[in-house]
């Protein structure tokens, strides 16, 4: 009995919730309609009413004892909120013969759901740009943050704490688009639906691995901006020691909230594949420490704009300084916001405020962060464009030299001076080109 409205429900809502959500939506209804149905067949176990009509589950609704004659009015189910903000109510009459159709009939009509003015293809067009959004954004990011881990690591030169630690948030961004793109094809593209209810563990081992690769890149965002806090307020530190208290708190703080997640998860709320996050109160465990990296990297934002206001208008600050500093302020104002600050705009509303313009930012801008992050640490930094020059003049006057020796056939050994020598005189950086004190070089972004 009206059965058949999911056939039209869960269809539309697949289109209007599953690129924005990490649940897919008909496991979202079918999980509610068989909590309601398992509370109503619960109590009709306790059930001793022997005349009127009993209680009754109608595959939509669970309808109570009632006396002959008496009106049941019951309001309609949860998931036409996702489809109207009308909610209305059905009734259904006790007679002699047992219960009555559900009048107005059917569902769809009495809840308020109309197919001219449900707002579906908009909604579905939209939701369609936020993943091909984000698609292009986790893909481009993936392509230069490789590019700029493989230009990091090749160049010994390149080689210090600060350039480790930018490597690892590289790493984490590389990881979160990596699970993004594997959670979609599990959920969204795979086509079963069985792990609505029993789901295998490599399901479930996916969404730990996507929840820790989210929870990574914030701590990472978190670590970037304790680094540089700490370098403004700190004069002399071993960078050693706290690259070490970094990497605890990049990778390991993680693992320890993700794990507690899972063992919650696999003891009181196993079910389904463990995408249901938003309404499960154990989502706190991993949203909490979220928020308070977002909240940390703001606060350490507002301090360390105050710490270059107050060197800028320093009396003791020379031409020459002051201009440094106003590189590391241009610098600082360009990444430090790339470091999840737009995640504050709505990080402490609720998850149904403002919904489409929090999935713009969350999901499409946030997933263009890796490459912005990418270009300005790596690409437009003038040690790595420095290094980039050297390696390829050196290329160059190998290729010059080399030919040369083919037709003059010179004698190593006979002018006391061999060729490595000669190229490493030769493509010498000259004094412009070298850092000129280790603060600067720390903050040389852009």
């Amino acid at each position: 009995m009206e059965y058949g409205v999911l056939g039209v429900v869960v269809p539309l809502l697949g289109c209007l919730l599953s690129p924005a959500s990490s649940t897919r939506p008909e496991c979202s209804i079918m999980q509610e309609i068989e909590e309601e149905r398992s509370q109503c067949l619960a109590e009709l176990v306790g059930d001793n009413q022997t005349s009127g009509c009993r209680r009754q589950w109608d595959n939509i609704t669970c309808w109570p004892e009632a006396e002959v004659g008496e009106v049941v009015v019951r309001p309609c189910p949860k998931y036409f909120r996702f489809l109207t903000t009308f909610l209305g109510n059905v009734t259904r009459n006790c007679t002699s013969q047992g219960w009555t159709d559900v009048y107005p009939a059917p569902y769809a009509i009495a809840c308020g759901y109309d197919s001219n003015s449900t707002p579906g293809e908009e909604q579905t067009a939209f939701y369609g740009t936020v993943k091909t959004g984000y698609t292009i954004g986790h893909t481009l990011s993936l392509i230069a943050l490789t590019a700029a881990m493989i230009i990091l690591c090749l160049f010994r030169k390149l080689h210090c704490t600060r350039n480790y630690i930018h490597m690892h948030l590289f790493m984490s961004f590389i990881m979160r688009a990596i699970a993004v793109f594997i959670k979609d094809v599990i959920l969204f593209e795979s086509g079963e639906s069985e792990h609505c209810f029993v789901s295998s563990v490599g399901c479930k081992a996916m969404m730990v691995f996507f929840q820790y690769c989210v929870m990574a890149n914030f701590f990472w965002l978190l670590v970037e901006g304790l680094y540089l806090h700490t370098l403004l307020v700190i004069s002399f530190f071993s960078e050693r020691k706290y690259f070490w208290w970094y990497i605890l708190i990049g990778w390991g703080a993680p693992s320890v909230f993700i794990t507690a997640w899972t063992i919650v998860r696999i003891y009181f709320f196993d079910v389904g594949c463990w995408e249901e996050v938003v309404e499960s109160p154990f989502w706190w465990i991993i949203k909490t420490p979220i928020l308070v990296s977002i909240l940390v990297n703001f606060i350490l934002f507002i301090c360390i704009i105050r710490i270059l206001v107050q060197k800028l208008h320093s009396p003791d600050v020379g031409h020459n300084e002051t201009s440094q500093y106003s590189r590391l302020a241009k610098s600082t104002l360009l990444l430090i916001p790339l470091f999840g600050i737009h995640y504050i705009m709505f990080a402490f509303f609720p998850d149904n405020f403002k919904a489409e313009v929090k999935l713009v930012f969350e999901l499409v801008v946030g997933s263009f962060q890796g490459f912005v992050v990418a270009v300005l640490y790596c690409f437009l930094n003038g040690e790595v464009q420095a290094e980039l020059k050297r390696k390829w003049r050196r290329w160059h006057l190998e290729r010059f030299l080399g030919s040369d020796m083919k037709y003059h056939h010179p004698s190593l050994g006979s002018n006391g001076t061999n060729f490595s020598t000669q190229i490493s005189m030769l493509t010498k950086c000259s004094p412009k080109t070298r850092r000129c004190s280790g603060f600067q070089a720390e903050f040389s972004l852009v």
